[in-house]
This record gives structure tokens, C-alpha cells and sequence, in this order.
């Protein structure tokens, strides 16, 4: 129906895991998972029928295989009462605006102005990291790794996506994707080159894979011209990106009373 593709649940390795949902000790039933599909997809067929009507004119609807499949298992979940769609809003809401990436940008400017922390954050980076009270889902065993004038840091999740949600929020699409993926450990100098960081030839690049058990966090240089800037101001140079090594820390510019302020 209106080329919304519809089929099983991809499902984990190994037993289903009684954290799926919560006070569920495993998914709903292929069956009950195909009918909020089939439900799905036809409700996608009416809203377009009524816009032809409407507009006399068609736009597709296309729904990837992924989409359709979560959407559908939202839809069921919904529907008996385990999940609450407004609570699930707030979560994302407050993983994209109000997490990511401010709580790793706070922990890079106090590594860059506190030399003791610094030094913590290299040692176990879990326990500095939460003394700044920045913990949790995907956020509980961490290692900093510090870029340097001869290292370069770059992190990749080749088997999925883990990515430290507690200090940068949600993950990029782009991280997720198979290509990054695979050719940030296979090329990695080509990789930056497209997010536009060109690194000398000198400079090494090191690919750290992050996986269930360990999650990792670039701490990028330092830019020049910060000297006297407060952690706010610092954290205002830190960007996603160069928390995951595809950028770099961004650069101050100095105003007309000769104090360094943040670029926009």
C-alpha cells in the first residue's frame, strides 16, 4: 500500500532482553507487531487520498523499512498502554536541547582551564566526568582522549552507534551511518577531508571504536588566543563535532576593545 514497505521486527542477538520495555519481558508478538503496520500503512493511504482531493495533486508518503517498523511498534506499544508518546517527546527534547552538547562542552572547557582535571580526566574519565554531574544512559564507563599538535582523535561505532548520550546528546544521523561507519577506520584522513578538516600529513590520526562497554570523548586543542577566557566562554568554542573528532575547537575573534570573544 502506497509503497510503504512493512515486514518483521529486526530483532536483537541472543534472548529478547527484559529492558526492552519497561514491565515487558519481551516484544509484542510478530503478528500484533505486523497488524500496527498494516494499520500504519493505511492511514498513510487515507491522508494521501485525502490530499488528491484536496490539492488534485499527489505527494508521496514514503516511509523507509526502519521508519515503517518503528513506527509501527510505537503505534502498538501506544495503543496498550506501555509507552506514553509525550514522554518520549521530553526525552528527546531534553537529549537535543538541553544535554547535547553543552554537558561535554562544560567537561572540555574545564579540562582546558584546570590542569588537576585534566589530569582526572585522562586517569578515569567516568568518575571526572561525573563529579560535574553529567551521568547515565550510555554515559557509564567513559575515556577522554586528548588531540594534541602531533595526535588527532577520531571516534566511529563500527558493529552500531554507541555514542556517550550523557555528555553530547543524541548522535548525529551521520554516525549511524554505514559509511562512516566503515570508512572512518579505513580512511580517516579522507572522511575529515569531507567534514572539511584537512590535517597536516605530519599529524596522526587515531580511530577509537566505541562499543557497550566504553564510550569515548575528544578533548580538542586548545585554541590559541583563549588565554584569560572564562569556562563559559571556552565551552562556547566546542562543538559536537570536535567532541567526536571531526572538527576542530573553533576560534575566538577579537573584539575592538581587544578581548577575545566567540565566533558565531
Amino acid at each position: 500500500m502506497n509503497g510503504v514497505p512493512c515486514g518483521p521486527l529486526i530483532r536483537p542477538f541472543g534472548p529478547p532482553s527484559p529492558r526492552w520495555v519497561e514491565g515487558v519481558s519481551r516484544p509484542p508478538p510478530r503478528e500484533e507487531t505486523d497488524a500496527a503496520c498494516l494499520r500504519f500503512r493505511e492511514d498513510i493511504a487515507l491522508h494521501d487520498h485525502d490530499h488528491d482531493d484536496h490539492h488534485e495533486h499527489h505527494h508521496d508518503n514514503h516511509y523507509s523499512d526502519m521508519q515503517a517498523r518503528v513506527k509501527a511498534l510505537e503505534t502498538l506499544l501506544t495503543e496498550k498502554g506501555l509507552i506514553d508518546p509525550a514522554a518520549i517527546d521530553a526525552i528527546v527534547e531534553t537529549y537535543e536541547t538541553k544535554v547535547g552538547p553543552r554537558n561535554g562542552a562544560h567537561v572540555v572547557a574545564k579540562a582546558w582551564s584546570d590542569a588537576d582535571f585534566a589530569d582526572w580526566l585522562k586517569r578515569d574519565a567516568t568518575a571526572a566526568i561525573a563529579s560535574l554531574g553529567y551521568t547515565g544512559r550510555q554515559g557509564e564507563h567513559m575515556r577522554a582522549v586528548f588531540n594534541t599538535a602531533e595526535t588527532h582523535n577520531l571516534i566511529v561505532c563500527t558493529l552500531c552507534s554507541c555514542y556517550p548520550w550523557s555528555v553530547l546528546g543524541l548522535p548525529p544521523v551521520w554516525y549511524k551511518a554505514p559509511a562512516y561507519r566503515s570508512r572512518a577506520v579505513i580512511d580517516p584522513r579522507g572522511v575529515l577531508a569531507e567534514f572539511g578538516l584537512t590535517l597536516p600529513e605530519a599529524k596522526k590520526i587515531r580511530v577509537w571504536d566505541s562499543t557497550a562497554e566504553l564510550r569515548y570523548l575528544v578533548i580538542p586543542e586548545r585554541p590559541e588566543g583563549t588565554e584569560g577566557m572564562d569556562e563559559a566562554a571556552l565551552a562556547g568554542l566546542v562543538s559536537r563535532d570536535a567532541m567526536i573528532g571531526t572538527a576542530v575547537a573553533g576560534t575566538p575573534k577579537v573584539s575592538a576593545t581587544g578581548s577575545p570573544e566567540v565566533l558565531p
